[in-house]
């Protein structure tokens, strides 16, 4: 009988809540509304595509409660760069080879780059992701935690289709709101997307717009073409733990490569220009268990730091390097 209680009492205080969340999500959406339409966007559009939003509790759970403990990097970067990877990639390539050869000529972006990052963001193209988009970005706009940013966010893609640059049919994607094949957010749509098959409309899960609005960014953030990216070092004992970067925010005590030099194990074997501008990220320290904390150590480039504003994780980043270099050696 007791359990029967226990039971009765958690059932209620669960509906009572849930009820609570979704009385809360009706009351935000009158609210919003009120700042959408100051915000250039049509009371038409809004209803359409707002019309079946509901509130998304995984979207939360997502939010809240990302992993803590993390595989080691090189277990990460040879998941997310594997002979299979390069060779569905070089598929790609060889299918659309006119087409990327001229985007790459055009914004003086590698190829090489391209496909690794779509490799790495949605398999090249094949897993974009289900969740709804606008229901997402609601939940998370509706939600304290980031509500101004993600409040941005929807605003930004309600005024795209407002415009009818983006087919609200077809928004489907990560949970936080990224879309198409190089998982684009919407104001990055905005500032960067491109429809470069001029057919007036972006179209983000397609092989044309997608290259090349994925160019257009990494060209407009100032990547430099077939520059260096990262290198692996060994350390020597005795550098100050202050030049050890392990969180992807920011790259800090940043030297020219010379500056290192004493700390590097075998300098003389890496023919570095000793003026770079470079950091030294070691990416397992404070995330993996027991890691050491020298190791495994990289000098970073100015193209890598670019990845990051792309993605703001070290380990991803390095896997775009790497596979982009695999590629270059296939290509």
């Amino acid at each position: 009988m007791k359990i029967i209680k226990i039971f009765t009492v958690l059932f209620l205080l669960f509906f009572n809540n849930t009820y609570a969340i979704e009385a809360s999500f009706e009351a935000w959406k009158d609210t919003f509304k009120k700042v959408a339409l100051k915000n250039n966007i049509s009371e038409s559009t809004y209803d359409l595509v707002m019309k079946d939003i509901v509130f998304l509790p995984k979207v939360i759970k997502y939010d809240r409660f990302q992993p803590e403990f993390y595989e080691d990097t090189k277990t990460y970067v040879n998941k997310r760069t594997s002979i299979n990877k390069v060779i569905e990639g070089k598929s790609l390539y060889l299918k659309n080879k006119k087409l990327i050869k001229s985007i790459e000529k055009k914004f003086s972006v590698e190829k090489e780059l391209l496909l690794a990052l779509i490799g790495i963001e949605t398999n090249f193209g094949t897993y974009v992701g289900k969740i709804d988009i606008i229901s997402s970005l609601a939940t998370l706009s509706f939600d304290k935690r980031r509500s101004d940013f993600f409040t941005n966010e929807l605003i930004t893609l309600l005024q795209l289709i407002e415009k009818n640059l983006v087919d609200h049919n077809i928004l489907y994607g990560s949970w936080a709101g990224a879309f198409g094949y190089f998982q684009f957010m919407p104001t990055t749509i905005k500032n960067y997307a491109l429809d470069y098959n001029e057919n007036n409309i972006i179209e983000l899960k397609q092989i044309d717009d997608s290259f090349a609005s994925a160019a257009n960014y990494i060209n407009k953030i100032g990547w430099k073409e077939n520059a260096p990216c990262y290198k692996k070092i060994e350390l020597s004992k005795n550098i100050p733990k202050k030049y050890l970067n392990t969180s992807a925010k920011k790259i800090i005590n940043k030297k020219k490569i010379i500056f290192f030099k004493d700390f590097i194990i075998d300098y003389e074997n890496y023919n570095f220009d000793d003026d770079d501008i470079v950091g030294i990220i070691t990416p397992d320290k404070d995330i993996v268990e027991n890691s050491n904390y020298l190791k495994p150590a990289f000098i970073v480039f100015h193209n890598y730091e670019l990845i990051l504003k792309w993605n703001r994780s070290l380990r991803f980043a390095l896997a775009v390097c790497t596979l982009k270099d695999k590629f270059s050696n296939e290509l």
